[in-house]
């Protein structure tokens, strides 16, 4: 059932230096960068082109061995939505949630997150599967996982995580022969660098607009 649903997306769309690329990593491309424009934007559409990006993305690091970042696509459904929930009625009195920076607090809680779930779940996919790359696979999925939590919560920082997984996604992804998403998270660098500065921006804004409604 799986492998007939896979099959079309795993069908050749063109070939790069000799390795075929499939027609879903050429979708997943696509509402790929259109999900993190619309982010840098703070638009709401993310939410829901997001998710059908990470629903294809799954099947293909499925097929790829890549077994943490398969499974990480279910997270992003479920944080997808709360995501979409949160920026609509997650502010306060209910209101659209606004950026705003991470307190220290809440970072300590994120790097405490990460090096626990990048242990157990390196220790999960040496245990239980044949993943080539068991740490770096493990690292990205608990890096992405903290990226979109703060992702959810408007946290200007998120970006700065975002970046971080991206420099290690773009060698890893060529390593798997997956050229064309390798490609895509370079793009996905230069727009989280332009959202850190976009969303840094708006703070800025908001800050200096302070006095002049007081």
């Amino acid at each position: 059932m799986l492998h007939e649903l896979v099959r079309p997306l795993l069908e050749p769309a063109f070939t790069v230096g000799g390795t075929p690329t499939s027609w879903g990593e050429v979708l997943g491309f696509g509402t790929g960068v259109l999900t993190v424009w619309l982010v840098v934007r703070q638009h709401i559409a993310n939410w829901g082109v997001g998710i059908v990006n990470v629903v294809i993305l799954g099947l293909i690091f499925l097929d790829s061995g890549l077994y943490a970042d398969a499974s990480l696509q279910i997270v992003y459904v479920v944080l997808g939505l709360y995501g979409w929930w949160t920026w609509l009625y997650g502010g306060e009195g209910r209101t659209v949630r606004l950026v705003q920076r991470t307190a220290a607090a809440e970072w300590a809680g994120i790097a405490v997150g990460v090096v626990a779930a990048t242990a157990l779940m390196t220790w999960v996919l040496v245990e239980f599967t044949e993943s080539t790359v068991p740490f770096w696979d493990a690292l990205t999925t608990a890096l992405s996982l903290a990226a979109t939590y703060g992702q959810c919560r408007k946290l200007v920082e998120s970006w700065i995580l975002w970046i971080t997984v991206d420099l290690i996604y773009v060698p890893l992804y060529a390593y798997k022969g997956l050229y064309l998403t390798g490609a895509l998270y370079v793009i996905f660098l230069a727009l989280c660098v332009a959202g850190l500065r976009a969303w840094r921006r708006d703070l800025t804004v908001r800050a200096a607009a302070l006095p002049a409604a007081a």
